[in-house]
């Protein structure tokens, strides 16, 4: 079995104000810059011997910092782009209850059953992330990759058997720059740390 340690990219502005971010290219903030070099600090102390990011901004700008401490490049896999959140994009929670009550009940109540309206359906979005995962253990290379809180969760969840719609109770956070960290292989997967921060970094 292959480990791979998986992080969620550092805080943008967006995410300060808790807005849908999904497919948004939305840089970091100050904070998630300084998050980027504490997770970069962190694996600068571990056996990582490829880096991979989500092709959004925010990701990048996350991984590449720890690429570039490892000397190894940076390789972005489009599979580990974050959900497209359709029509709640930029919206805060509040702002989709004001706006939309009944798609905001529905979404709470089931977000795999009922995905924002205009959304990537969320099976669809743990299918690519799983198998970009499965290529990565593949390799057999400890890896590092940066990818986006409801990609990961969803991920989890499929490879933990996690039924899909209680991806938001059963895995309600994922802290900015903290890492998760999966052996994953042919007879599955085995979770040894969830959603640890960084030590040294700011939430």
């Amino acid at each position: 079995m292959t480990t791979l340690f998986l992080a969620r990219h550092g805080q943008t502005i967006w995410h300060t104000e808790n807005r849908f971010a999904g497919s948004s290219d939305i840089q970091l903030s100050e904070i998630g810059q300084n998050q980027a070099r504490g997770l970069a600090a962190w694996a600068g102390g571990r056996s990582i011997e490829t880096v991979i990011a989500s092709p959004l901004i925010r990701a990048r700008e996350t991984a590449m910092p720890a690429a570039l401490r490892l000397g190894l490049p940076l390789a972005t896999d489009a599979r580990l782009r974050e959900s497209d959140f359709g029509m709640a994009e930029g919206l805060t929670m509040a702002e989709l209850r004001e706006r939309f009550p009944a798609a905001a009940d529905a979404f709470v109540n089931d977000p795999a059953a009922n995905p924002w309206p205009g959304a990537e359906a969320p099976e669809a979005v743990a299918a690519r992330a799983v198998a970009a995962l499965q290529d990565a253990a593949a390799a057999g290379k400890t890896t590092l990759i940066v990818a986006h809180s409801t990609l990961l969760r969803l991920t989890l969840c499929t490879l933990l058997g996690i039924p899909l719609g209680g991806y938001r109770r059963r895995l309600p956070e994922l802290r900015n720059a903290a890492v998760t960290t999966i052996k994953l292989g042919p007879e599955g997967m085995a979770l040894i740390d969830y959603n640890v921060p960084v030590p040294g970094v700011q939430a």
